[in-house]
């Protein structure tokens, strides 16, 4: 379910094009009574809440929610489910907000919540870990899909962290443009399924016979599935690669490239003697995809595509990119989880009963943009 028209937000200046519905907060599946109940807030803020309903005191108050870096906002449906279901009066609450996908800059407000504070003091804690989550993610992966524009980003960090998080992480990558991911749940919110391709250990089952391996995965999914299949297992990238479309003909979509950084391909040991510089030829490196595109144009192949993954960044996208090294789409995985910077949310009352009242150099700062969430 796709909640805008994406649009290029360094190029466009227009914020709001097309919208329609945001997700609907029964997709997030949250423990609603646990939430409710403050059991993963700090403690604090519990407390706080709790204070002022033994005192009887609810006074109205504005909460503005920002973050100091310039970011592609995510996981705000997420956070807007969790006030929605988890606050103990709703209707009482009157909240603005951006939408999933937006492009936000330092200190810009992205969402305010009016109402008495009691109702809601428990889940700031909440809300903002998801924003702050979903963004990171979101930002690292819109980096590096500027980055390989218009080839193919593949969403592939699910082993890199807790299997809880990838349906919030999937459709933060799916908002900021990546093309696929690797697991059905990283997919589910986007209604789409993950892909993959003929893992290391499927040929490792079949004696590490890669193209034997390749062959029984074309037998038992469906010809409308991408066959993609790793190259790597003998180390010898352009002889399997080469191989394995020899077999499958037209039915092989791509071939994957993911040599590890202390390994250098036997493609390019080939006379040569003495010490290879591992920064230059180790993993995968502009001349291994270079031999594997050579050799198969050369066995008549030239419509296999060329996927690379193991180590891609942000940086290294750019240089295969300025080289123009042959690869058709790339594969990133822990590095979009992590990534630079800080994507941190902040929440503060700046208003209490219609008076401004912020700790010094938190002001009101109002925010056109920010839309009225039914």
């Amino acid at each position: 379910m796709v909640v805008k028209l994406l649009i290029d937000y360094q190029r466009c200046p227009v914020r709001f094009m097309l919208r329609k519905t945001r997700l609907d907060p029964t997709i997030f599946d949250l423990p609603v009574e646990q939430m409710a109940a403050g059991f993963y807030s700090d403690k604090y803020f519990v407390r706080a809440r709790d204070i002022l309903l033994a005192d009887n005191h609810a006074p109205n108050v504005v909460m503005q929610v920002f973050s100091r870096t310039s970011a592609f906002l995510a996981g705000m449906d997420e956070a807007i489910a969790i006030l929605k279901l988890c606050s103990s009066a709703w209707d009482a609450l009157t909240v603005h907000a951006l939408y999933d996908g937006d492009s936000i800059s330092p200190w810009e407000t992205v969402m305010t919540v009016e109402g008495p504070y009691p109702v809601f003091a428990h889940l700031e804690t909440l809300y903002l870990g998801v924003l702050s989550r979903r963004t990171r993610v979101s930002t690292n992966t819109h980096r590096v899909v500027d980055a390989a524009r218009p080839k193919e980003i593949m969403f592939f960090p699910a082993r890199h962290d807790l299997w809880s998080v990838q349906a919030g992480d999937g459709y933060a990558a799916h908002i900021a443009g990546a093309t696929s991911v690797s697991t059905d749940a990283q997919a589910s919110w986007s209604g789409n399924k993950g892909v993959g391709t003929v893992p290391h250990a499927l040929i490792a089952a079949y004696g590490g016979d890669t193209v034997l391996a390749t062959r029984k995965l074309a037998e038992q999914i469906s010809a409308a599935v991408r066959l993609v299949t790793l190259v790597d297992f003998d180390n010898s990238c352009v002889e399997t690669s080469v191989a394995v479309a020899r077999e499958l003909g037209d039915r092989l979509y791509g071939v994957r490239l993911d040599t590890s950084a202390t390994l250098v391909d036997q493609s390019l040991t080939t006379n040569q003697t003495g010490n290879i510089d591992l920064d230059l030829y180790g993993g995968v490196n502009e001349h291994l995809v270079n031999n594997v595109r050579q050799a198969l144009d050369a066995a008549g192949f030239e419509g296999v595509k060329i996927i690379v993954s193991g180590g891609m960044t942000v940086e290294k996208i750019q240089r295969f990119e300025a080289k123009s090294v042959p690869c058709d789409a790339y594969g990133v995985g822990s590095s979009l989880l992590s990534g630079q910077g800080s994507f941190d949310f902040t929440a503060d009352i700046v208003m209490v009963n219609g008076v401004k009242c912020a700790k010094v150099g938190r002001e009101y700062r109002p925010n056109e943009s920010l839309q009225l969430v039914d």
